[in-house]
C-alpha cells in the first residue's frame, strides 16, 4: 500500500503557502474534531454587516501555526534553543487553540452550555485527541495550560501580543475590508527575542506594537462591537435561549440531534463527559441556521420572530450611548409592545433589553507586552513608547446600549 505523502501546503491568501511541518500535524489537522472548524465562522454573524467576513475557525487555526513556525525560526536564528519536542508543542498548541469553538463562537457560551468557556471545551478536546494519539500531545497540553516552565512559550500562544491575535486581526481585516486592522505580523514576528525566559519585542520594534495596538483597538469598534454584529449575537443568544426554554417545558422543535440534547439538558462544565463532548463535536454553525429557519414557523411568537430577525436580516434598532440607561426608560416602550403583541411584559425582555459593551486595546493588569531596550533593560510598552496615545489605549472605554424593536420608533 502506497504511504500517504502528509507533508503537504496550503494556499492561504494571506500568507501564501503554509506547509504542514510532519504527518503527527497532519493527522491532527484530517481529525473530525478539527475539521469542524471549516463549519464554523471566525466572525460569527458579522457577515451581515460585512458581507466578505465569512472565512472560517479552520483558515485561522493554519495561520496561527503558519506564524507560530515562523516565531520558532527567528528565535532559534537568535539563539533560544527550542527542541524538536517543544517546536511540536507549539504548532499543536497554537494549532488547537480554538477547537472549542461553538457555532458562531461566542454565542454558544451564552445559551446552549451553562457558562462553559470555549478555551475550557478545548482542552477537553485536547485531552481526548491525547488519549487518541497516545500521549503525542502532553507536553502541548501543559504549554497550553502554563504549567510548563518556560513563560515565554505560553505567552506565544496566550498574551497580549501572541500568535492568535496578529493571525486574527490581520485576517479578519482582510476578509472584513476593515484596513484599519491589517497589522505588520512579519515585522512583529522578526523583532521577537526572549529575555529572563519572557517574550520581549527589541526596542526598535515599538512602532509596530503601538501600530498593533491601535489596529487591535479599531478592529474591535468597526467589527467586533460593530452594533449590527452585535445585537445579531445578542438576538441569537436569545433565539437559544428561547428554544432552550420551550424545550424543557416539552416543546417538540425541529432541529438536529446535537442540538437537541444541548436544548433538553442543562449542560455544565462538570457534565462533559465523552458523548456529550462527542456530540459537542457534531454541532456547527449549519446546526443553527437550519435550526433558524425551521422555528421562522413555529407557533410561538417569541421563537418564530427572534429566527426571522436574523434569517432576514431584518435587526433590531440598537442605540449605543457614553451614559448609563436605566431600566425605567424601557418601561413604556415594553408596555406598548407587549400590548400589541399579546405577549406579557416579562417576555418583551427577548426584545426590549439593555447592556453595556467593553474595549481595552492594552490591559495595564495582564502580562504586559515587553521592550527590550538598548542597554538591554526590559521597559513595559507604555513605558517605552514616546506616543501619548498609548496610555489612552490601556483605558477601558464603556459604552451603553439599548435594543427595542424598528416599529417602536
Amino acid at each position: 500500500m502506497s504511504q500517504i505523502n502528509k507533508l503537504k501546503i496550503f494556499n492561504d491568501p494571506i500568507y501564501g503557502f503554509i506547509t504542514i511541518p510532519n504527518a503527527l500535524i497532519y493527522d491532527l489537522i484530517q481529525h473530525p474534531y478539527f475539521q469542524r472548524l471549516r463549519r464554523i465562522s471566525q466572525m460569527g454573524l458579522s457577515y451581515l454587516v460585512y458581507p466578505g467576513a465569512n472565512h472560517t475557525r479552520f483558515h485561522h487555526a493554519l495561520g496561527c501555526m503558519h506564524l507560530m513556525q515562523k516565531a520558532v525560526e527567528v528565535l532559534r536564528f537568535k539563539g533560544i534553543s527550542i527542541s524538536a519536542e517543544e517546536e511540536n508543542a507549539l504548532y499543536i498548541a497554537i494549532l488547537l487553540h480554538d477547537i472549542g469553538h461553538g457555532p458562531f463562537s461566542h454565542a454558544m457560551e451564552k445559551s446552549i452550555v451553562e457558562d462553559v468557556h470555549h478555551e475550557e471545551i478545548s482542552l477537553l478536546f485536547m485531552n481526548q485527541l491525547n488519549v487518541e494519539f497516545k500521549g503525542q500531545l502532553s507536553l502541548a497540553i501543559q504549554v497550553f495550560r502554563g504549567e510548563y516552565n518556560r513563560k515565554f512559550m505560553l505567552q506565544l500562544i496566550s498574551s497580549q501580543l501572541d500568535m492568535d491575535r496578529m493571525d486574527y486581526l490581520k485576517r479578519d481585516s482582510f476578509y472584513s475590508g476593515v484596513a484599519e486592522g491589517n497589522v505588520n505580523s512579519e515585522r512583529l514576528i522578526q523583532m521577537m527575542n526572549v529575555a529572563d525566559d519572557h517574550l520581549v519585542i527589541e526596542e526598535k520594534g515599538v512602532y509596530s506594537v503601538e501600530k498593533f495596538l491601535m489596529s487591535r483597538r479599531l478592529m474591535y469598534w468597526q467589527a467586533y462591537l460593530h452594533k449590527t454584529s452585535l445585537v445579531a449575537e445578542l438576538i441569537l443568544t436569545k433565539v437559544l435561549k428561547r428554544a432552550k426554554e420551550l424545550t424543557l417545558k416539552g416543546a417538540q422543535l425541529p432541529c438536529s440531534e446535537p442540538l437537541k440534547f444541548f436544548l433538553n439538558h442543562k449542560i455544565t462544565l462538570g457534565d462533559f463527559d465523552e458523548k456529550t463532548l462527542d456530540l459537542f463535536s457534531q454541532l456547527d454553525d449549519f446546526d443553527i441556521i437550519s435550526a433558524l429557519k425551521a422555528w421562522q414557523s413555529q407557533e410561538d411568537f417569541i421563537l418564530s420572530s427572534l429566527s426571522k430577525m436574523i434569517v432576514n436580516r431584518d435587526l433590531p434598532k440598537i442605540k449605543l450611548t457614553n451614559e448609563k440607561v436605566e431600566l425605567d426608560d424601557l418601561i413604556p416602550l415594553k408596555e406598548r409592545f407587549a400590548s400589541e403583541n399579546g405577549i406579557t411584559l416579562t417576555e418583551t425582555n427577548y426584545f426590549i433589553f439593555k447592556g453595556k459593551i467593553k474595549n481595552q486595546a492594552y490591559s495595564k493588569a495582564a502580562e504586559p507586552i515587553r521592550i527590550l531596550k538598548k542597554d538591554k533593560t526590559i521597559e513595559d510598552v507604555i513605558e517605552a513608547s514616546d506616543q501619548l496615545n498609548l496610555k489612552s489605549l490601556s483605558k477601558l472605554v464603556t459604552k451603553y446600549y439599548t435594543c427595542f424593536p424598528k416599529q417602536l420608533l
